[in-house]
């Protein structure tokens, strides 16, 4: 294990949380859950100005740290509450967790999903062996029909974040870190209800007092920021990162979060897809944007962690293939390696042929084209071009424009 600080502990009595239970949790799951690599990223250390450290949660079977409390949860039952089944509501990953582990213990489990929930993580659930009941428009929603039909049927409610044996089965992540990494400045963790962040500070500040620990949450859902700081921002839209997209943290977690946590960044859309992107680029790993939070607050503020070994925690890889799709051809355009451009040309023969060798001759490649006269503001013998072109870079497309312009075209980046 880590090296015991020398610094004295912080005061952590009064949590329903100790210690001694997140190393019991971490007996219970071995050889049940795998023990994710935390690996040194040279490149995104080198970007970032710090050493980096990823604990891979995204390599668990139902990818993502979930399954570690709710196996110690499902552990914990009685032979008589085992023959009830339980019932868990969740926006994907704690529903994998719960329904793989509970057809490995012969536990009948249904599974509450809120609607929006994307499609691969209730095919997942399905395939695990759960009933899965789409309701809700939120997690709070999903979750209130959770209870209500589970208590009409006499199961066993296992709540995603706010119940001590889940809390102290999400903190095993922390002790695996601070097993491999026992020199680690500073951990940067994902915030949805806070089960992961909570159970992790418990376990770390436990062994390294002086650990600084950051939490993430995306800007539409500040739920956590808001109660720590007694804020008020809005929770509200549709986030890459709809793992952590909670209005209501918990009970039990928030109070371990205004104790333990040092800070709570907040990451934009555009943040997290950047870095859902440079996470397939870089370290060709699939990690959706809940589990991306951690590195999009290190990229959009890299001076806060300038020279520290930060551990990251790749929390989750669930992610439907469309979406990622989507982000990384949002990416490509935010860099200027593809780009549609608008062009007011004559309509007459050879003009689309000078413009594509125009751009051939600067070095791009026509992805796209489209002729638009009808739907136009531009004289009858005008046509608009609707170009989609791949450039190397921002600083390639600037050479590209300029040839264009050069020629005499009226071009647009649109």
């Amino acid at each position: 294990m880590a090296e015991i600080s020398q610094t004295a502990p912080p005061d952590l009595s009064g949590f329903p949380v100790a210690p001694r239970d997140i190393h019991a949790a971490a007996e219970i799951i071995r050889g049940a859950v795998v023990e994710t690599p935390c690996s040194y990223s040279r490149t995104l250390s080198n970007i970032c100005g710090c050493e980096l450290w990823l604990k891979f949660e995204n390599l668990q079977f139902t990818s993502s740290f979930k399954e570690r409390g709710a196996l110690n949860r499902l552990t914990a039952l009685m032979p008589e509450e085992r023959s009830r089944g339980v019932i868990a509501m969740s926006a994907g990953n704690h529903a994998q967790g719960v329904a793989y582990h509970a057809r490995r213990l012969g536990i009948p489990a249904t599974i509450v999903m809120p609607v929006g929930t994307p499609m691969v993580k209730i095919e997942n659930t399905r395939h695990h062996g759960a009933e899965v009941v789409v309701t809700g428009a939120t997690l709070e929603e999903a979750a209130a029909f959770a209870r209500s039909h589970g208590e009409a049927r006499g199961m066993i409610f296992v709540h995603p974040y706010d119940d001590p044996l889940v809390i102290a089965g999400q903190g095993t992540v922390g002790l695996e870190m601070l097993k491999a990494v026992p020199e680690l400045d500073t951990l940067v963790v994902p915030i949805g209800g806070g089960g992961l962040i909570g159970g992790i500070a418990i376990a770390a500040k436990s062994l390294k007092p002086s650990l600084r620990i950051l939490g993430v949450e995306a800007w539409l859902y500040p739920s956590m920021y808001n109660a720590v700081h007694g804020g008020n921002l809005p929770a509200r839209g549709d986030t890459l990162a709809e793992g952590i997209a909670v209005k209501s943290p918990g009970k039990i977690t928030t109070e371990i979060v205004r104790r333990l946590v040092d800070d709570i960044a907040l990451v934009n859309e555009a943040e997290l897809e950047r870095a859902v992107a440079t996470l397939i680029s870089i370290e060709k790993t699939v990690v959706e944007g809940a589990g991306a939070a951690g590195l999009a607050a290190i990229m959009s503020d890299p001076a806060r962690f300038a020279g520290e070994k930060v551990g990251l925690v790749l929390s989750g890889g669930n992610i439907d293939t469309r979406l990622i799709a989507s982000v990384l051809t949002r990416e490509l355009a935010r860099e200027g390696r593809l780009t549609q451009l608008s062009l007011d040309i004559p309509d007459r023969p050879g003009q689309l042929a000078a413009v594509a060798a125009l751009l051939a001759e600067a070095g791009a490649n026509i992805i796209e084209v489209s002729h638009q006269r009808t739907f136009s503001d531009l004289p009858a013998k005008a046509t608009l071009l609707q170009l989609v072109i791949e450039t190397r870079d921002s600083a390639h497309l600037d050479e590209v424009m300029a040839k264009l312009g050069a020629s005499g075209l009226s071009v647009r980046c649109t």
